[in-house]
């Protein structure tokens, strides 16, 4: 049974909104990690990739790369750098984008964005309805995105921003519990352990960790 666990499409019987993300991901640059699981009550979530990462094309090569055991409310999104209108040109409009009808090199369609670089989420990062995650960010371990937040910057671990640009809200531990987590890395411990210690992870007793 243990082999089993985390492997299914739908983790909760009966429940076609909420889905392990690894298991519907065929995108080879969008990697999610074991029990990380995606809810959506309007559209069907195994449509994940189509439907909440953005702009995300193969001639980029920037990736979307999500920890274990997150949280992904329905309709977050994840927007990427082709959607970034390059900032240095004098004009916004994406010249290459139509080569054909400017007369332009093909090869140089790329410099029609800026490249900020992939979106990095971290283990046991919660983000909340229709929150919006921009590319070249990175949110560390354990933290929360709020409510329809846009995040523009890097998160640190164990911290709640919300709101336009999202900002810092507070951490969500004191600084040695937060140091204790990060040496602890649940995650990656066997499926045994972390159900042994579920309990303790659940009523926040970091000293009852195993």
């Amino acid at each position: 049974m243990n082999n089993y666990i985390g492997q299914k499409i739908y983790p909760r019987s009966g429940d076609t909104q909420t889905v392990y993300l690894k298991n519907v991901i065929t995108d080879p640059n969008i990697e999610v990690g074991d029990f990380t699981m995606y809810n959506d009550f309007v559209n069907n979530p195994c449509d994940f990739q189509q439907n909440n990462v953005l702009y995300h094309y193969p001639i980029n090569q920037d990736k979307l790369i999500i920890g274990k055991f997150c949280s992904i409310a329905c309709g977050a999104k994840f927007i990427f750098n082709s959607a970034n209108h390059r900032l240095s040109s004098l004009s916004t409009y994406p010249f290459p984008l139509f080569f054909a009808e400017w007369n332009l090199d093909k090869a140089n369609i790329t410099e029609a964005w800026d490249n900020k670089g992939d979106i990095i989420i971290g283990n046991d990062v919660w983000i909340g309805y229709e929150a919006v995650v921009m590319s070249g960010v990175t949110i560390s371990d354990g933290a929360i995105i709020g409510t329809r937040a846009v995040v523009t910057k890097d998160v640190p671990a164990y911290t709640i921003v919300g709101g336009v640009p999202a900002k810092t809200i507070r951490p969500r531990f004191a600084p040695e519990i937060i140091a204790k987590l990060q040496t602890a890395q649940w995650w990656d411990w066997p499926i045994d352990k972390i159900r042994q210690n579920i309990a303790a992870i659940q009523s926040g007793q970091i000293n009852r960790l195993i």
